[in-house]
């Protein structure tokens, strides 16, 4: 007999405080899309190895398919759905548009909160960014239709 356990956790998603009753064992990708109705992150690979779920987590970039839920218990939650402000879009979402850095769109929430995560990192180290250290960055993140030159040059023009 298989039983499950469920535990209490509070999430602040987006800004927005989320008092839960989650099974242990699901997925932060899971909770986000299937009991907050946030369907931006994208369950690609549910292996973290495409980053088509990237979200930011307390600021850091994570594959929200690989976390735990209740791991996360009180932390901040930013999703692509979160990066925008009354004020308009993010400036990475805007660079987004004016450099065409996207073509199916399945892959970009995640390629988007990855660039805010990896502008954030490179501000903290101190880090004048290329375009050799943007891919390398960026690598986690897959698009299958090869817009990186695109998502390069948009980064590179928010760093900027």
């Amino acid at each position: 007999m298989i039983t499950t356990t469920e535990t209490g956790v509070t999430l602040e998603v987006n800004g927005e405080r989320h008092d839960l009753r989650l099974d242990n064992r699901c997925t932060l990708l899971d909770v986000l899309r299937e009991e907050l109705g946030l369907t931006g992150a994208k369950k690609g690979c549910n292996h973290g190895q495409c980053g088509a779920c990237t979200v930011l987590l307390d600021g850091r970039r994570v594959n929200s398919c690989l976390v735990l839920a209740v791991t996360a218990d009180g932390s901040a939650v930013t999703t692509v759905e979160g990066l925008a402000t009354a004020g308009g879009l993010h400036p990475v979402q805007q660079a987004f548009l004016d450099h065409d850095a996207f073509q199916c769109g399945f892959c970009t929430p995640g390629q988007l909160c990855s660039a805010v995560g990896l502008l954030a990192e490179a501000r903290a180290d101190g880090e004048v960014l290329e375009e050799s250290a943007v891919r390398e960055r960026m690598s986690g993140n897959i698009c299958r239709c090869g817009a990186y030159p695109h998502i390069v040059r948009a980064i590179l023009e928010t760093a900027g």
